[in-house]
Formats: C-alpha cells, structure tokens, sequence
C-alpha cells in the first residue's frame, strides 16, 4: 500500500496540469464501493482527475460488497448492472473494484494511474465523430448533438447527476474505522433518448435542483463514448 501512495502522488502533479483548451474530455467512471479495502487509493486518484479540465470523471457505487459487513450508502443495483453489461461487451467473467472505464472502450484496475493517465491520452488522440452542446435553462437541460457526415448507427444518451464530494465514516467491513472521502457520486442515471445518429439530436430533457450534470452520448448502450459534456 505505501508503495501505491508512492505511485499515487508521483502522479498527482501530472494530473492536475491544465488541458489544452482544443481537447475534447474523456470519460473516466470509476466503480467502486465503501466496503472494498483496495477502493480508497482509487476513490482519491478519481478526486484528482475529476480536477482535470479535460477529464469527465463520474465515481458509481456497486452493491456486491455490501454483504460483508458494511451496506453502501451511494450504491444502487442499476450501477451493478451497468458494470456487468460493460463486463459482458469486453467478454469478461468477472467484475471488480476498484475499475476505471475509459470513455466506455478501455477497462483497467483503478489503483493503475500510469495506465489510466496513457489511456485518457490515447482518447484525446482520436477524431470526434459527434459535436455535442448542452444548454441550462430553468426546470430543463437542452441537448443538442450532430453526427459528422456518414456516420451511422444508434446511440444511447444519458444524463448524470452527482454530488461534488462527500466524506463518509465506516464503521464496519473492510474500511472499518476509515472516513473516506469520495467525489463525484453518481445520484442518478437515466436514457434521455436513443438517437438515429444520420439526424441531428436536439431535446429538452427535465432537470431539477441543484446538482451537477453530466450528458454521455454513448454507442449501442454500452459501447464506445462518442461524446461526453458537463454542467455544473
């Protein structure tokens, strides 16, 4: 663990460095739950990338740990699920905590900085197919995507609400007598649209309170992120 630090905070400096203004931002999730001991390094470097102006990181609690002692506070079975179905595209068996997923293509352990940085990198190398803009307005959230010239195919927009930060005390499980701080607790998820992508996207989609909200436009439900945007 003191050697995972080490690497942690080797990378710390590199991580909050300014993007350049022309990339467009990747979409790191982590998976990851309160009762899981290999989570809170992960938990931290997630709070670091959320920093980055050209990373989208959103952090979604699983619940398959809550049996060993400690319930999640912030898990839902819905976030289960969309781990397994990533699980499922990739041809694997098995889900874990902590993992990053890269803008819906690549998976990794989430306590690998080095190979989350390269792979946030590699995304930044790729050509947009889809410009996405997202408006607020009061009581509702206006999206609007084009689809460069022979792109086709379906994708699936969702829209993301999160609390920016929270610490909470376990006190029982693997983390007992922790308090751990988390970032970017997904509070929600929902389909605001399956889209036709030879058509342009444009929907108003209903957005209330106070949270900030990510807009993920998404290949075949759980494919490839074509586009990614945030409101805060």
């Amino acid at each position: 663990m003191a050697r995972l630090g080490a690497l942690l905070t080797a990378f710390l400096i590199t991580l909050a460095a300014p993007a350049a203004a022309q990339e467009r931002p990747v979409l790191v999730e982590l998976y990851t739950s309160q009762g899981c001991s290999s989570c809170p390094a992960a938990d931290a470097f997630l709070h670091k990338l959320a920093e980055r102006e050209d990373v989208i990181a959103l952090a979604l609690h699983v619940d398959y740990w809550d049996y060993i002692g400690w319930k999640d506070s912030f898990a839902r079975p819905e976030y289960t699920a969309r781990q397994r179905a990533y699980a499922k595209v990739a041809n694997r068996r098995m889900v874990y905590t902590p993992q990053m997923i890269i803008n819906g293509a690549d998976h990794v352990v989430g306590t690998r900085p080095m190979d989350v940085t390269d792979l946030i990198r590699k995304h930044h190398g790729g050509a947009a197919k889809v410009a996405l803009s997202v408006a607020e307005h009061p009581g509702r959230l206006e999206i609007d995507a084009t689809a460069a010239a022979g792109t086709a195919g379906t994708a699936t927009v969702r829209l993301f609400r999160y609390i920016p930060q929270e610490t909470v005390a376990i006190k029982r499980g693997e983390n007992a007598g922790k308090s751990v701080s988390y970032s970017h607790i997904v509070t929600d998820m929902d389909v605001v649209a399956d889209w036709d992508m030879r058509q342009p996207l444009d929907i108003d989609v209903p957005l209330n309170g106070d949270l900030p909200a990510v807009v993920v436009i998404q290949r075949n439900s759980f494919g490839p992120v074509e586009a990614v945007a945030k409101i805060d």
